[in-house]
């Protein structure tokens, strides 16, 4: 089959397209043909330093969506012909491939109604965005957030979830952005590249602060987030954890939450595995119903897979780029 691959961490521009076998599926796994495969920053990230559990050349590619055609023993709950979407284990082979190999207990049926590309559009960004807000902050009807990065894939995902949850939404993005931004449901947007973020966000809390921050940026934007959060507030780090030696506790009862989907599979713990797809039927549904676009900006080759990791890495795109392996 098809695949681009990975001799060794480095340069994105290593990667290459190469013959390689086709998988086979062990007990409890399926695999999927894999119509399309959406790219994602930590795609990059992890080209770049590698994994120790990584045997090379190594296939990268988290997001899949495509067709079952052969199962694993033991597999029961799906049947060769099935369309579905997963956020892959970055331990293993991906779906920069034509076929790829997904456990069975961690896939999630395809959202009626979508289109392969657009549903691998959503995993990594989207199950991140709804893990955050729904998972983790618990967010009320009322209260406030702040979305950093509104205009990429987690928070573009965050600010209309957010939206649909009834909060008021407070998100930051360049100049360029801002009607994007807002078209996706913020109420106040605010440009990171010249305006001061925290003094903002006082303003227009009138002191008060956020009740919630969804951080895509850096440990940077996490610690400052920590000055902007209401009493009982909560952040969600996507990125990054803040550096908690330039935080003295005042009494404000704040939370912190590490957000990993890939730990979910890294740690073996299969109750967290079977979340990921339960959070992919309950996403894909909003999907599927249109209250969400699924932002897809972009559909490249396989072969063009390396120039869209270098843009992303350059964090000015806008929304998902997404491979299509087979039409």
């Amino acid at each position: 089959m098809k695949a681009l691959l990975l001799d060794q961490p480095g340069l994105l521009t290593s990667l290459y397209v190469a013959e390689v076998p086709e998988p086979n599926p062990a007990a409890g796994e399926v695999r999927v043909k894999v119509h399309a495969a959406g790219l994602n920053p930590v795609d990059y990230k992890l080209a770049k330093r590698g994994v120790g559990r990584w045997t090379y050349p190594h296939i990268l590619g988290l997001d899949v969506a495509g067709v079952i055609d052969a199962l694993g023993p033991g597999v029961t709950q799906w049947q060769v012909g099935d369309a579905v979407y997963y956020h892959g284990d970055l331990s293993k082979p991906g779906g920069f491939a034509a076929w790829a190999i997904a456990p069975a207990h961690a896939i999630s049926p395809l959202p009626p109604s979508l289109s392969f590309n657009e549903a691998a559009a959503l995993p990594c960004a989207g199950f991140t965005a709804y893990q955050s807000l729904h998972h983790k902050l618990y967010v009320q009807p009322g209260q406030t957030v702040l979305v950093q990065a509104g205009a990429g894939g987690v928070g573009g995902f965050a600010v209309q979830l957010a939206a649909i949850a009834q909060l008021r939404v407070i998100a930051t993005c360049s100049n360029a952005n801002f009607d994007w931004v807002r078209q996706l449901g913020a109420t106040e947007v605010l440009d990171y590249q010249t305006q001061d973020i925290p003094a903002a966000v006082q303003n227009l809390t009138s002191g008060r602060g956020v009740d919630a921050i969804v951080d895509t940026v850096s440990a940077a934007t996490a610690t400052d987030g920590l000055g902007m959060l209401a009493y009982g507030g909560g952040i969600a780090c996507v990125a990054a954890l803040p550096d908690f030696s330039r935080f003295q506790s005042s009494g404000k009862a704040l939370s912190v939450h590490d957000i990993s989907l890939g730990g979910a599979h890294l740690s073996g713990d299969r109750t967290a595995q079977a979340q990921l797809a339960q959070i992919g039927r309950d996403f894909g549904q909003l999907v599927s119903d249109r209250a969400i676009t699924p932002m897809l900006e972009e559909v490249i080759r396989l072969e063009d897979i390396p120039d869209g990791l270098d843009r992303l890495s350059q964090r000015h795109v806008r929304g998902k780029i997404v491979a299509q392996i087979h039409p």
